[in-house]
């Protein structure tokens, strides 16, 4: 979670230095990424067995952190803002995935990885593999067709996914009470005949410990999970409309969600179980030099600009033989 929330700071300071132009962060919502991805089996990495043995999670841009813990390097995750040509999309898009790595590479339609991940789901039980595919979704992608669709799907079918919906409490700039009838999300579950759960977006063990019991669901033929996160976005919606975000919600959210910040809660609970202060500093210090040195990494090769011969690779059209003619 402080890799996280330090991938968010240097992106900031990438912003604020001209660097880039605008961040999405997932700042306040760590423990929502972090504990759930724990929970997910890391891929073998062999390009000689294709996508790899693990599972797969589909992350939101606010759940970049899941890219990190599933083994991707954090330059490559900088790399990909900058747009880079050594980017793990060489350049094409900010969005980081890898899935040799079992994450796949998000898109900006968010709610579309919904079905996708049902897909991939349903490849994994007609395989016979015991591997689960998770996504995340946010209140308010909750309102897109492609959500429902593909949690009707995974449901009917009965394939090993999870669905985490992330309910942050602001979709982009609209509360979710502007947005959603009910006070939450926990009858969700029920409505699609899926098994579900609710955990505390704010508290990493209690985010592991549900997506772990889904997981073992999954793997033992219980088809698909929804699990439920509270959880606060301390922020606006991206870098460049911090004000408007402040304006729209009320000072008093901040205040109540900033007193449970996750990385907070955490080093309480460690403090609790015996772990020293210096401890807790030596961590944060290993952290933060992996962090600007990732940085400095990706900063290494910013004018290393995408090869314009390759802008058709991976693109259906242009590999076609119309398109080479």
């Amino acid at each position: 979670m402080l890799r996280a929330r330090l991938h968010d700071i240097q992106l900031q300071r990438w912003v604020r230095g001209g660097i880039l132009s605008k961040a999405w962060l997932g700042t306040g919502e760590e423990a929502t990424t972090v504990g759930p991805v724990h929970a997910l089996r890391r891929a073998h990495v062999d390009p000689a067995i294709g996508d790899g043995d693990g599972d797969v999670a589909a992350p939101m841009i606010r759940n970049a952190s899941a890219c990190r813990e599933l083994g991707m390097p954090l330059a490559d995750m900088f790399r990909a803002y900058l747009g880079t040509a050594d980017s793990p999309s060489g350049g094409r898009d900010l969005h980081v995935g890898d899935f040799h790595r079992g994450v796949l590479q998000p898109i900006s339609h968010v709610g579309d990885m919904v079905p996708v991940i049902a897909g991939v789901a349903l490849a994994f039980k007609m395989r016979g593999a015991a591997r689960v595919a998770l996504t995340w979704i946010g209140d308010g992608s909750t309102k897109s067709a492609a959500v429902h669709e593909g949690l009707n799907l995974a449901a009917v079918a009965r394939v090993p996914a999870i669905f985490v919906i992330q309910n942050n409490q602001v979709a982009l700039g609209t509360r979710l009470s502007q947005h959603h009838l009910a006070p939450d999300f926990r009858e969700w579950p029920g409505s699609y005949g899926m098994w579900g759960a609710a955990f505390d977006g704010n508290n990493v063990l209690d985010a592991y410990a549900a997506t772990a019991l889904a997981v073992a669901r999954c793997r033992s033929g219980g088809g698909p999970a929804m699990l439920l996160a509270e959880t606060f976005r301390m922020g606006g919606h991206a870098t460049h409309d911090e004000a408007e975000a402040r304006a729209t919600v009320p000072a008093a959210l901040f205040e109540q969600w900033g007193l449970r910040d996750p990385i907070g809660l955490y080093e309480e609970y460690l403090k609790g179980e015996g772990t020293s202060e210096s401890d807790l500093r030596n961590v944060e210090a290993a952290v933060t030099a992996e962090v600007e040195a990732a940085a400095q990494d990706a900063l290494a090769s910013r004018d290393l600009l995408p090869d314009a011969g390759r802008l058709v690779e991976y693109v259906y059209a242009g590999t076609s033989p119309r398109a080479r003619q």
